[in-house]
C-alpha cells in the first residue's frame, strides 16, 4: 500500500498523466529535494503494475541502488529485481527493474512498458541513445530531479512539469527553512575556467590554504557547534585537511569520498545519526540520495554551477524532530554569486541551442548587499534591514565586516540584480587589507598621518581600533578606484579638476 501522497504529489501525477495523453512522451518531473520524488516514483510504478505493465528505473549512481530498492519495498511493491553487477536482487522474471546506468549500458535491455530516469541531470550518452531508441517510440520515458537545468536536457523531452516549488515546499512545513552566513569573497582571480566551472586544481590550491581551512572550523565552533553537519570540500586534499582541523578541535569528523565503499559509508551515516561523529568531510559523494537528519551545511567548494549549488543545500532542507531551521555556513561565495536556492529556477527546459544574453528588462535573480547596522547581507531596495531594523538610504550602504567574519544573507524577493560600488568591494577585502592598502598610499603620497585614519572610516563607519598600523600593502585596482572617486567628488565640491593619478 503506497503511502498517503500529500497534495502535491498528487497534482505531480495528475500533470504526468495529463502531460503523456496529451502527446507528450518524453517528460521531466522537476521535485525539489525533499519533495519525496522516489515516493511519487513508487506511485507510478503501482499504478503501472496494477495495468500489469513493466517498469525500469534507472539511478546513475551505485549507492542509489539499494536506497531506492528500500523506497519501493516499503510502499509494498515487491516484485523488484535489481541490475546491478552481481547483486543479490537480481531477478530479470521481475515486473520492475531497478538498474544502474552502468550495468544497464553493458547487457541486453530488459522488456518494459515505462522507463523513469531518476537524477536525469546526471546525464550520460547511454541516456541519449535510449530515449531516442525507436523500439522505445511510444513508451513514456520520465526524468525526475530536483534540478532539470542540464544543457541540451531539451532535445530529448519535450515537456518539463514544475508542480511545487523549494519555497512552497518551506512555507508549508514540507521542508526546513534556513539561514545563510557568507563570508567575505575567497580570492578566485586566479582560478580559470573549464566546461561552465571553476578549474578543480586551481581551486583546491586556493581554498586549501591553511588561513581558510582553520577559518571553517573556528566559524562552525561559533555558530554551529553542536550541529550535526556535512561539509563540502573541493578535493580530498582539502576534505582531508578540513577533517583534521576539526578533529585537532575537539570536534569528532569523518571523511568521504568517491572511493569510500558501501560497508564504510553506511558506518559514516550509523555514527552520524548516533552522534559520535559531528562533521563529514565530503567530495562530491553526498550531493544526492542523502536523506540524513543534517541541521548544517559548510559550504568549502565554489562553484558557477546552480545545480550544483542548490544539491549542496538542499541536503539540509530535510525536517527533523527539534529542527527549526538548516544553518549555512557559505564560505564559498556561493550565495552572493548564485543566490538563495529558493530564487533559482528555470521554467523551460535547455534544449543545446547558444545562449544569448539577457536584456536589462528580463528577470534575474538579484544579489545580495551590505546592511550598514548590523552586518546582515540583504536584497537590493530592502529599505529596512529586517535583522536590525536599520533604515537604508537609496544609495548603497556598507557593511563592517572582520576577516573571515560571516555575515548573514537574508532572503526576501528580488527581481534585479545589484551593482557593487568600489566601496562595498573594499568592505569585503576586509578591514586589515583596506586599512594597510590606505597606509600604503598615505606613505607614496606623502599624505598627513591621520589621512589613513579618516579614510578608513569612511569606508567602514568606525576606527581602525586593534588593527596592525606597521603593516602596508600596495593598492588593488578597487582601492585605486575609490580614491580616484573621492578625488573627483571632492574636486566638484571645490569646481576644480581633480589630480587622477596614484
Amino acid at each position: 500500500m503506497i503511502t498517503e501522497l500529500r497534495d502535491y504529489q498528487v497534482e505531480a501525477i495528475d500533470e504526468l498523466r495529463d502531460a503523456v495523453r496529451d502527446g507528450h512522451q518524453r517528460v521531466v518531473m522537476q521535485a525539489p529535494t525533499g519533495a519525496g520524488k522516489t515516493l511519487v516514483g513508487a506511485a507510478i510504478i503501482d499504478s503501472a503494475l496494477r495495468k500489469s505493465k513493466r517498469v525500469l528505473f534507472v539511478v546513475p549512481a551505485l549507492s542509489l541502488i539499494d536506497q531506492t530498492v528500500g523506497v519501493l519495498q516499503g510502499e509494498g511493491v515487491d516484485d523488484v529485481g535489481v541490475m546491478q553487477a552481481m547483486h543479490e536482487m537480481t531477478d530479470g522474471r521481475c515486473k520492475v527493474q531497478v538498474a544502474s546506468v552502468q550495468t544497464l549500458s553493458k547487457r541486453q535491455f530488459p522488456e518494459c512498458d515505462i522507463i523513469i530516469i531518476d537524477e536525469v541531470h546526471r546525464w550520460f550518452k547511454f541516456y541519449g541513445k535510449m530515449v531516442l531508441d525507436p523500439a522505445h517510440a511510444g513508451k513514456p520515458i520520465i526524468g525526475l530531479s530536483a534540478t532539470p537545468w542540464t544543457r541540451g536536457l531539451g532535445s530529448y523531452f519535450t515537456k518539463l512539469l514544475q508542480p511545487v516549488t523549494t519555497q512552497q515546499l518551506i512555507d508549508d512545513g514540507w521542508l526546513s527553512d534556513f539561514k545563510v552566513f557568507a563570508p567575505s569573497s575567497p580570492d578566485l582571480t586566479n582560478v580559470r575556467t573549464v566546461a561552465g566551472d571553476y578549474h578543480e586544481g586551481d581551486l583546491g590550491v586556493v581554498m586549501n590554504e591553511q588561513k581558510l581551512v582553520a577559518d571553517v572550523v573556528q566559524t562552525w565552533l561559533e555558530k554551529a557547534q553542536g550541529r550535526p553537519t556535512l561539509c563540502f570540500a573541493v578535493d580530498c586534499a582539502h576534505a582531508r585537511a578540513l577533517q583534521e582541523q576539526f578533529i585537532k578541535a575537539g570536534v569528532p569528523a569523518e571523511y568521504q569520498d568517491a572511493y569510500t565503499k558501501s560497508e564504510a559509508r553506511h558506518l559514516i551515516r550509523h555514527r552520524f545519526h548516533s552522534g559520535d561523529i559531528k562533521v563529514v568531510c565530503n567530495v562530491g559523494t553526498l550531493t544526492t540520495g542523502v536523506d540524513w537528519d543534517v541541521r548544517c551545511i559548510v559550504v568549502a567548494r565554489p562553484t558557477k554551477s546552480e545545480m550544483l549549488h542548490v544539491q549542496i543545500i538542499g541536503r539540509g532542507l530535510r525536517t527533523a524532530d527539534g529542527k527549526d531551521h538548516c544553518l549555512i555556513l557559505d564560505h564559498s561565495d556561493n550565495h552572493i554569486r548564485l543566490g538563495f536556492v529558493t530564487d533559482i529556477n528555470h521554467p523551460e527546459l535547455d534544449d543545446g541551442r547558444e545562449r544569448r544574453a539577457k536584456t536589462k528588462t528580463e528577470d534575474s535573480i538579484a544579489l545580495p548587499r551590505p546592511c550598514v547596522g548590523c552586518k546582515a547581507l540583504l536584497p537590493p531596495k530592502t529599505k529596512v534591514c529586517p535583522s536590525c531594523g536599520f533604515e537604508h538610504q537609496p544609495r548603497n550602504g556598507a557593511i563592517v565586516c572582520a576577516d573571515g567574519e560571516l555575515l548573514e544573507l537574508d532572503r526576501i524577493t528580488r527581481k534585479q540584480k545589484p551593482t557593487i560600488g568600489a566601496r562595498e568591494k573594499l568592505i569585503l577585502m576586509g578591514r586589515q587589507s583596506v586599512y594597510s592598502q590606505l597606509l600604503h598610499v598615505r606613505l607614496i603620497r606623502g599624505y598627513k598621518p591621520g589621512w589613513a585614519f579618516f579614510k578608513f572610516r569612511e569606508i567602514f563607519g568606525d576606527d581602525p581600533s586593534g588593527l596592525n598600523t606597521n603593516h602596508m600593502s600596495p593598492p588593488t585596482p578597487e582601492m585605486k578606484s575609490w580614491i580616484k572617486h573621492k578625488q573627483i567628488e571632492y574636486a566638484k565640491a571645490k569646481e576644480k579638476q581633480p589630480e587622477l593619478a596614484l
